[in-house]
């Protein structure tokens, strides 16, 4: 056997070692990962948008990249005026979240979003009841956070440079 060959046989056991070891710590991960899911249960997002006509509620993974529930307050009342109440809120929260149950979601971390720019900055009366209801119905909610969107630089406000004309 030449020197050039028995290299070539090092570098594979080499490889092969490597290899097994980037298994071994990929595997090990895995089973960390699954502990912890097992012991603190699975994470997702819950985003709330609450304005005076209507609550949606969207619960999503971790990276809000795929829908896991989706529930509105329009869906759960047939009146509009009705929509954006509290009752319908909580009807559509209750909805969402037995959806989420029901994919393995045990923990949440709620978003809360109002109309934003020029419009209303604070949540509508939704806003409250989605997070009571989502704490009833057995989701742990590890934090709430405001994410409506503050214009930082203005842009034009509507109705012209004289105001709206009532």
């Amino acid at each position: 056997m030449t020197d050039d060959e028995k290299n070539e046989k090092k570098e594979v056991t080499e490889d092969i070692k490597e290899s097994k070891v980037k298994k071994e710590t990929t595997e090990r991960a895995e089973r960390v990962e699954k502990a912890e899911v097992r012991r603190y249960g699975k994470l997702g997002v819950a985003h709330v948008f609450s304005s005076r006509n209507n609550t949606i509620i969207t619960i999503t993974d971790l990276s809000g990249s795929e829908t896991i529930a989706k529930a509105s307050g329009g869906m759960m009342v047939d009146a509009d005026r009705e929509e954006g109440g509290p009752y319908a809120a909580m009807q559509a929260a209750y909805k969402a979240a037995e959806i989420a149950q029901r994919k393995g979601i045990t923990r949440l971390h709620v978003k809360i979003r109002a109309p934003g720019g020029h419009g209303e900055k604070t949540p509508g009366k939704g806003a409250q009841a989605v997070v009571r209801a989502l704490a009833r119905s057995g989701l742990r909610i590890e934090k709430i956070e405001d994410v409506t969107p503050i214009p930082t630089d203005t842009t034009k406000r509507p109705g012209g440079r004289r105001g709206r004309r009532v």
